[in-house]
């Protein structure tokens, strides 16, 4: 069953304009290029998340993939996923958004993955409707909730 979203985001530009049927848009806070690895491993004592370079309004390049952050902070609700999938007009234009299932209880401003697929490149403006949060509930309740590193992230 989908969860109501509206109650679970804090910081929308525009709610009249972000809340949807199924969902909640999710808009661009800031693009970051890449700078540098990650390191990734199974108990995260070498974990790294790779360095960023802040962009502006800038073309980004086709083939090349970029780190969001949305402008909204998000509270997971504790007996809830959170799923992100890419707005339409984002596909349409060559774009794709990456994201991971958020787990019950996460709070924070989180990030995601745009893919820019299209040859010629897109230009993402600051503030733009780029993803859609969706919640779905869970039919037994969670055994634990999230408390990783990212809890409280870029707030």
């Amino acid at each position: 069953m989908i969860v109501p979203g509206s109650d679970n985001l804090r910081g929308m530009l525009d709610e009249d304009l972000q809340v949807q049927p199924a969902g909640v848009d999710l808009t661009v806070q800031d693009i970051e290029r890449f700078a540098g690895p990650g390191v990734i491993d199974f108990d995260n004592s070498s974990r790294k998340i790779a360095r960023g370079e802040e962009l502006t309004d800038e073309k980004l390049e086709g083939g090349s993939s970029y780190r969001v952050t949305y402008n909204e902070t998000i509270r997971v609700p504790e007996d809830a996923i959170g799923v992100i999938l890419p707005r339409s007009s984002l596909m349409r234009n060559g774009g794709h958004l990456v994201s991971a299932v958020w787990d019950p209880g996460y709070e924070g401003r989180g990030q995601g993955l745009l893919q820019v697929l299209n040859p010629h490149g897109l230009i993402v403006k600051k503030d733009a409707r780029i993803g859609q949060i969706v919640f779905i509930a869970l039919e037994e309740e969670a055994s634990s909730t999230y408390e990783g590193r990212f809890q409280g992230e870029n707030i």
